[in-house]
């Protein structure tokens, strides 16, 4: 178990505008230790017990980074990571008690920025999350909206409108509208569509495709801006 007994600052609570820290670790003590470590230097800090802890979390809420140990039961933190570059850029930073190089460059190609081996000193946990931040804080801001054929899709928000009206959308659309915004002009195959989910079915990713369509398309069944590329999936072309 990793010990953490680095002094620990007290200071103020965190500001309102600073960095938002995702802990996923299923070992409660570990969780409530470096929330409240990380919490003391200065960051707003969030946690969750498992992948599916950490994806209702993340429907909700905006991070800059993401602490997110490798070995928890059912969904392992190599497998999360995967999922979660189909739809974000959060940085990512693995923690894990499997120090062989194998393991670190199957979490690196999973997605993580950085890597930290169990047991770890807080401080050196600290000093990670600070480079990966100012590392990540100089890329490009994302796009945030994206307009196609008189639609306007906040890409953030999940909000769709025409001509400033608002058009509604499923919970499960504006996945799919995340998904194809960000993957603009590359096509996704049916199970990067899934977002994970081993219990959607191809033909159900075809139906949620139609729908949408029907909601996006000029003439749903001579797709304009969502295609279909034979072999490889759908690709969203914007105007």
């Amino acid at each position: 178990m990793t010990e953490v007994t680095a002094p620990i600052r007290r200071g103020s609570a965190p500001a309102d505008d600073a960095p938002h820290l995702l802990i996923v670790d299923d070992d409660r003590r570990i969780r409530e230790l470096l929330q409240k470590y990380l919490s003391d230097n200065g960051f707003r800090v969030t946690a969750a017990e498992h992948a599916a802890h950490a994806r209702e979390r993340l429907n909700g809420l905006a991070f800059d980074l993401i602490i997110l140990d490798v070995m928890m039961p059912g969904e392992s933190g190599i497998t999360f990571a995967k999922s979660l570059r189909t739809t974000s850029d959060v940085p990512v930073l693995m923690l894990t008690a499997r120090t062989e190089a194998e393991d670190r460059i199957e979490g690196l190609e999973a997605g993580a920025d950085d890597y930290l081996p169990k047991p770890f000193e807080p401080r050196e946990l600290l000093l990670r999350v600070k480079t990966i931040l100012r590392r990540t804080n100089t890329r490009p801001q994302p796009q945030k909206d994206v307009t196609f054929g008189g639609f306007t899709f906040d890409i953030e928000r999940g909000l769709l409108s025409k001509e400033d009206k608002p058009v509604r959308l499923t919970t499960r659309e504006i996945e799919l509208m995340k998904l194809f915004t960000r993957a603009a002009g590359r096509a996704l195959p049916r199970e990067e569509l899934t977002g994970g989910d081993a219990g959607i079915s191809d033909r159900a990713v075809d139906v949620q495709i139609n729908r949408l369509r029907r909601k996006i398309e000029p003439d749903p069944k001579e797709p304009r801006y969502l295609r279909t590329i034979r072999g490889a999936g759908y690709m969203f072309i914007p105007d």
